[in-house]
């Protein structure tokens, strides 16, 4: 598999080509400030005791508090968070939000753990941690396969150990212990902000245009139901078990995939839910390898990186990408794209409306407010619209394609600041 963290070098080493940083300036901006790493023990359910490592990935901090989330996931790995760490530097600065960039995470499959399990793991990061952790240091927030449950036992455990109660050293918390509204739908009302930006830009018809949504998660699932009350026509839409397209190309009912989804096993026996009143036999089953081949104008990865690999990119008949999922593109994918003619919405981009309405918790905790759902969303939708304008210009100015825009955009607002 592709190594992330050499990715994201590429990415950056792409973009010097224009800025030209002097020396200091790009060897600060290719190795994080600080990388922690630690073994978590804690007791099991059967009275065991089992270790799991973990990681914490400073990036950058010259616009401010390092900000980035934490992920559970088996294959979790110190070059991944770094990586990770290292676009939500890049991320932070293209919606211009006074923050710099972290990620971390534990080994670990938290589904083959209880609940008490979860919690104690949980727990066990924040004190390994959290001297290295604050409101004014290094904010962390959900990524995958945590949640506001995850971060409201975090930001407790760190006012237990801190003697305060401080909700503002993590963002993405549940509404009762000082989350912020809208946060939950951020993701996808950014990549809808931007992706609505595009298509007024190429003056495209929604109701003509066609779309796969590949990973029905929380950013994925929140994006489908957007795109189709905006009229767009979902033609297929994957999970991490199967993917279902309509050859017919009429689109599915949002509704109706949200039925199918809610069942226990995901997708896979869409054609034979009789409970569900729906055609499904003209609906085709295939694999996510397949599904992302599939002819269509827009294709949204909202699943894991390395999905459109140089093996692949060569198959992909989208016209545009919208990249929900953070490096779901390697960048030797990026240069036959590009060939293509496809254009690509980068994550840096596409996905941040999550770490902005992070920002915005942060604000709220600090200056203990609590804003409306109608005021989050406006303030996101101005600043990712920005975003999206500043990032065209550049592209337009030196034409090149929107992800190396925003890297250019972005790097330079970090070399202006103090590294």
């Amino acid at each position: 598999m592709s190594n992330p963290f050499n990715n994201s070098m590429s990415q950056l080493n792409t973009a010097n080509k224009i800025l030209k940083l002097n020396k200091k300036t790009l060897a600060a901006l290719k190795k994080p400030v600080r990388v922690l790493t630690a073994k978590i023990a804690i007791k099991m359910d059967n009275d065991s005791i089992k270790s799991f490592t973990a990681f914490r990935s400073q990036y950058n901090n010259a616009r401010g508090p390092f900000k980035g989330g934490i992920r559970f996931h088996p294959q979790v790995s110190l070059n991944e968070v770094k990586a990770l760490s290292f676009w939500m530097t890049v991320k932070t600065a293209v919606v211009g939000i006074p923050m710099g960039g972290g990620k971390g995470g534990i080994i670990v499959d938290p589904k083959k753990l209880s609940q008490t399990e979860l919690e104690r793991l949980s727990r066990g990061y924040i004190k390994v941690f959290y001297k290295y952790l604050g409101p004014k240091i290094d904010v962390p927030a959900p990524d995958v396969n945590t949640n506001s449950q995850i971060m409201d036992w975090m930001a407790d455990e760190y006012g237990k150990l801190t003697g305060k109660n401080q909700p503002a050293v993590i963002t993405g918390k549940s509404i009762k212990f000082g989350g912020s509204l809208g946060r939950d739908t951020a993701t996808a009302d950014g990549g809808m902000q931007v992706l609505q930006a595009l298509i007024k830009k190429l003056k495209i018809d929604p109701k003509k245009t066609t779309m796969l949504i590949q990973g029905f998660g929380n950013a994925g699932a929140n994006f489908a139901h957007l795109a189709y009350h905006s009229g767009f026509r979902i033609i297929g839409v994957s999970d991490s078990k199967t993917a279902i397209v309509d050859p017919s190309n009429n689109g599915f009912n949002f509704h109706l995939i949200e039925k199918i989804k809610l069942g226990k096993k995901g997708f896979v026996d869409v054609c034979d839910c009789k409970q569900i009143k729906c055609h499904c036999r003209n609906h085709q089953h295939m694999s996510n390898g397949k599904f992302l081949q599939q002819k269509c104008d827009i294709l949204v990865l909202a699943a894991l990186e390395n999905q459109i690999t140089q093996s692949n990119a060569g198959k992909i008949k989208a016209k545009i990408i919208l990249e929900l999922a953070n490096g779901p593109i390697v960048p030797t994918a990026d240069i036959i794209l590009d060939k293509k003619g496809i254009i690509v919405i980068p994550d840096v981009l596409a996905n941040a409306g999550g770490v902005t309405v992070s920002y915005f918790e942060w604000l709220q905790n600090l200056k203990n407010q609590k804003w409306t759902k109608t005021k989050v969303k406006n303030k996101l939708n101005q600043i990712m619209s920005r975003a999206f304008n500043e990032i065209w210009q550049t592209a337009n100015r030196y034409k090149l394609n929107l992800r190396t825009a925003a890297f250019i955009k972005a790097i330079d607002k970090i070399a202006k600041a103090k590294i």
